[in-house]
């Protein structure tokens, strides 16, 4: 492809401050400067609530609390553009932002990494898991009752080294993070998406800017994937409607194949269960409405009566 042209000299690039925020930032830049190699990419790291709350339990912060700081740089022209992980991002965009792009998605899949190396169903009984995700917490019951999830906080490399620790036998982890990391080596097993639903957008980063930053937003739109932004707008639509987050279980992963989206859906109580699963396919020229069809095949199954039960604990 050849080289695209701008007036823009340089681009300051915003994003937590965890390594693998880091590499993801790296990712975003490297293909930018691909594609502009006249382009001055500058990173500002930035410290967010949730990177403040190290000891803070997921459940008490909800889904944003990794993004609000980043979003208000770039609204106060501190930065031009946030990288975010997709996943990250709460349903409803702030005012004044867009999404500008969502680059190719990294394996979507969940991963546990344990100290025998072995695969979730073949775990001993009483085995000690490190999540604070609802989402995987309740998968990861409802074909393993026996095993024992621990909250676990900390960025990529700490849970890792927890992994094998005095406290844990094992942790699960995003697929994307440790391939960014260079840590695949050290995966037991990745589990399938019919054992454990991704959450909406894993794997994937979110492109932001200032919605009316026309020149910028333009740069960005030579990075989006079509594919993945397709999928992502179909979750995200899913999550705007259903509700959910951090606190609650629901998931939804889609894929495109040929001219149709097909989506894997789930909500679930934290304990595992009860647990609704959908997988359905719908045309991809409306991802926004697959979104929110899938979204209401759950509601219909009773899904609503297991986030209004977890909202009220």
């Amino acid at each position: 492809m050849s080289n695209l042209v701008t007036t823009l000299k340089r681009i300051v690039v915003g994003t937590r401050i965890s390594p693998l925020a880091l590499a993801q930032t790296e990712e975003f830049a490297r293909r930018v400067k691909e594609l502009y190699p006249d382009l001055e990419l500058s990173t500002v790291p930035i410290t967010t609530d949730g990177d403040r709350h190290k000891d803070s339990p997921l459940l008490s912060m909800g889904r944003g609390m990794f993004v609000k700081e980043i979003e208000l740089a770039l609204l106060n022209g501190e930065i031009d553009v946030a990288v975010h992980s997709a996943k990250d991002l709460p349903a409803f965009m702030v005012d004044g932002l867009s999404i500008a792009a969502f680059p190719e998605r990294q394996d979507p899949r969940d991963v546990i990494v344990n100290k025998w190396n072995l695969p979730l169903m073949e775990l001993p009984p009483g085995a000690r898991l490190g999540t604070s995700s609802p989402r995987r917490t309740a998968q990861i019951k409802a074909v393993r009752p026996d095993v024992e999830i621990l909250p676990i906080r900390g960025n990529v490399g700490t849970r890792m080294d927890k992994a094998k620790s005095g406290d844990f036998d094992g942790v699960v982890l995003a697929a994307a993070g440790l391939v960014r990391l260079g840590r695949q080596d050290e995966i037991s097993e990745y589990l399938s998406t019919d054992i454990c639903t991704p959450d909406v957008g894993q794997g994937a980063l979110a492109i932001q800017a200032r919605a009316d930053n026309a020149e910028v937003i333009e740069i960005l739109s030579s990075v989006d994937h079509a594919p993945t932004s397709i999928a992502l707008r179909c979750e995200r639509a899913f999550l705007s409607t259903l509700g959910g987050g951090c606190k609650v279980p629901v998931a939804a992963y889609a894929e495109l194949r040929g001219d149709v989206l097909r989506i894997e859906a789930m909500a679930a109580l934290p304990d595992g269960n009860s647990m609704i699963r959908k997988r359905l396919t719908y045309d991809a020229g409306d991802p926004e409405l697959a979104g929110k069809r899938v979204a209401e095949a759950l509601i219909d199954a009773g899904a609503k009566n297991f986030i209004t039960e977890d909202e009220a604990v």
